[in-house]
């Protein structure tokens, strides 16, 4: 019986350590970011805060406007509350388009039947749920069906025409193979591919939610030099996991893999 007693307070003890030391992590990890502005609207585009994640909501003409990503929460409410608060409901959605295929960012992607799914074509089946991630956390749960179905696959380069508005796509892979930036009004929106500090710096993908973190690196400093290269207006860097940055494209250009 003693013995039995041990063996169920080491057992303790030790996942104990193991639940703490995953909080510490996790705090590491996500610590230092410059906090999200819920409801920001920069040249049209307006961010939407759903828990840990944001949302891009952009008016593409009457009554029609086009989503980045949809967030966590499967029932929409931050992207249903911004929806109607111009008097719109989820049939205004025409367009989705997908930074990449994790979950925490296709939550409410089944909600909007009317919408175009859109997402770089090696995202595809992660999105779908058909395929896993390779990030460190990612391979602990094996995939499984979504409810996303992609209508449209997008390349690197690709120019979509949504409405009155013009996206820009480029791919940036590291985060997930099919991780992209979508360049619409003169705004960068990033994804999980990049993050900001308080202190208003760039920072590249956390490892611990990354398939390849060098190889995100190697595609932030590429696509710098890229915009720089076809003299792209840049206004603004959004992000889904921090606050956004409004200093042109120079916290993009000063980043150095680091």
């Amino acid at each position: 019986m003693k013995t039995l007693e041990r063996i169920l307070i080491i057992a303790g003890i030790a996942l104990a350590v193991l639940v703490l030391a995953v909080v510490a992590l996790f705090a590491v990890t996500f610590m230092g970011r410059k906090k999200i502005t819920d409801g920001l609207e920069i040249n049209g585009v307006h961010v939407v805060r759903d828990s840990i994640v944001t949302a891009c909501v952009i008016p593409i003409g009457p009554g029609r406007v086009a989503l980045i990503d949809t967030g966590n929460d499967k029932s929409g409410k931050a992207i249903l509350t911004e929806l109607k608060r111009e008097g719109l409901g989820p049939e205004a959605v025409k367009a989705i388009l997908l930074t990449h295929g994790h979950r925490d960012h296709i939550g409410a992607v089944p909600l909007f039947r009317k919408a175009e799914v859109m997402i770089l074509t090696a995202d595809i089946e992660l999105a779908e749920g058909r395929a896993g991630s390779r990030g460190p956390v990612q391979q602990l749960f094996p995939p499984h069906p979504t409810g996303v179905r992609v209508n449209r696959p997008l390349r690197d380069g690709d120019i979509v025409k949504l409405g009155r508005v013009t996206v820009r796509v480029y791919s940036i892979s590291g985060h997930t193979e099919g991780s992209a930036a979508f360049l619409v009004n003169g705004v960068l929106i990033m994804g999980d591919s990049a993050d900001a500090t308080r202190a208003g710096k760039l920072t590249g993908a956390p490892w611990l939610f990354s398939d390849n973190q060098s190889q995100n690196r190697e595609s932030l400093v590429r696509l710098g030099q890229r915009l720089v290269k076809e003299k792209a207006v840049v206004k603004a860097l959004v992000f889904s996991h921090s606050g956004a940055l409004i200093e042109g494209l120079t916290p993009l250009t000063a980043f150095k893999g680091e």
